[in-house]
C-alpha cells in the first residue's frame, strides 16, 4: 500500500499552485460563514489522491485515514460534507486538469479521440436501474461496445488527448450516442489547427469538411473494405492511435474507470473528472522527475 499522506501532499501542492489566483488565505475558493475543517484545496487534493491510489470505496477511504492517519488529518470531515463538497468542487477539479494538461501539451498539433463505455449497472438490471431516470436527457440508455461485441447499459465517454496521452477535453453522452456526433463539440471547442485521429467510428465526409474549414482540424481515420474512395492509412497514425487505447486501459485497471459506486449523475461525472485529473497528475510528478510520463505507477510514493 503506497503512503496516503506522503501522496496527498505531493498532489496538494500541485493543486494549490493551479489555484493560487483563485485561493482565499484559508485556501477555499469560496466564502464559508462558518470556518469548515478541511479547505477545498484539501478536499480536491484527498479526491485525486483517493482516485490515483485506486482507492474507490470512499468507506473504505475514511477507515483507512481515521486508522492509520489519523494525527496527518486531524480536520477530517464527515464523509457525506467531502461528497456534497467534492461534486460542488468538480469545475475546478477539471480546471486543475486543464492547466497541467495545457503544460504537458505544450505546443501539441496532433491529437487522437476515441470513446469508452460506462456501464452503470449490468445489462439484466437494466429494467429496474433508476439511475439518472429523473430526466429524459440525461438518463442512461443501452449502447454496444464494439470492443466487447456486447451491449451495456450506462454512458459513454468521449476523450480527446495528445499523441503523448495527454488529456485535452472529454463529454459523457449516452450510450447510444453515435462517436461521429462527439466531433460536432470539436468544433465548438478549444482545438485549432491541428490534426485529429480517430478510427472508423469517426468517418464522415460532411464532419470531416466541416472541421476543416471551421477550424482547420484534420480528422484522420481509416477507410472501411467497402469505400468507394480509398486513401493510403498511414502506419504513423496507426502506431499513434494505440496510445489512447493504452490510456483508456490504464484507466480501466488502474483508475477502475468501469467500476463506480455513484447514485447520481453529478456523482458519477465528479468521479470520471476526479479519476482524469488523476491520470493528468502522476504524468505531472513524472514530467517533473524526468520518468516517462506515462508510467503512471512509477509516480506514487511508496
Amino acid at each position: 500500500m503506497h503512503n496516503l499522506e506522503t501522496n496527498f501532499a505531493k498532489i496538494y501542492h500541485i493543486v494549490k499552485s493551479s489555484l493560487s489566483t483563485k485561493l482565499n488565505e484559508l485556501d477555499n475558493l469560496q466564502f464559508y460563514p462558518r470556518t469548515p475543517k478541511m479547505n477545498d484545496c484539501s478536499i480536491i487534493a484527498l479526491s485525486v489522491c483517493a482516485e490515483a491510489l485506486g482507492i474507490d470505496s470512499e468507506n473504505y477511504l475514511w477507515s483507512k485515514l481515521k486508522k492509520d492517519y489519523a494525527a496527518a488529518f486531524p480536520n477530517l470531515t464527515h464523509r457525506s460534507n467531502f461528497n456534497k463538497r467534492r461534486r460542488r468542487l468538480q469545475f475546478y477539479i477539471h480546471h486543475v486538469t486543464e492547466q497541467i494538461a495545457a503544460l504537458l501539451n505544450g505546443g501539441e498539433d496532433v491529437f487522437l479521440v476515441d470513446s469508452i463505455p460506462v456501464p452503470v449497472c449490468k445489462i439484466a438490471r437494466e429494467k429496474r436501474c433508476k439511475f439518472g431516470k429523473i430526466f429524459f436527457e440525461t438518463a442512461p440508455d443501452k449502447g454496444y461496445s464494439a470492443v466487447s461485441k456486447s451491449y451495456y447499459y450506462g454512458y459513454k465517454l468521449h476523450l480527446v488527448t495528445s499523441v503523448k496521452g495527454v488529456f485535452h477535453s472529454m463529454d459523457l453522452t449516452k450510450a447510444s450516442v453515435h462517436d461521429v456526433y462527439y466531433l460536432t463539440e470539436i468544433r465548438h471547442g478549444k482545438m485549432k489547427n491541428a490534426t485529429l485521429i480517430g478510427d472508423k467510428g469517426y468517418l464522415s465526409k460532411q464532419i470531416q469538411l466541416d472541421l476543416f474549414h471551421h477550424c482547420n482540424v484534420h480528422l484522420q481515420t481509416p477507410c472501411r473494405s467497402n469505400q468507394k474512395e480509398q486513401h493510403t492509412w498511414h502506419p504513423v497514425f496507426r502506431k499513434n492511435r494505440k496510445r489512447i487505447e493504452t490510456l483508456f486501459s490504464q484507466l480501466c485497471d488502474q483508475m477502475m474507470l468501469k467500476r463506480n459506486y455513484a447514485k447520481t449523475l453529478a456523482g458519477l461525472k465528479t468521479r470520471l473528472i476526479s479519476k482524469i485529473a488523476a491520470v493528468t497528475l502522476l504524468q505531472y510528478i513524472n514530467y517533473q522527475n524526468n520518468k516517462t510520463i506515462n508510467h503512471l505507477k512509477h509516480a506514487l510514493a511508496a
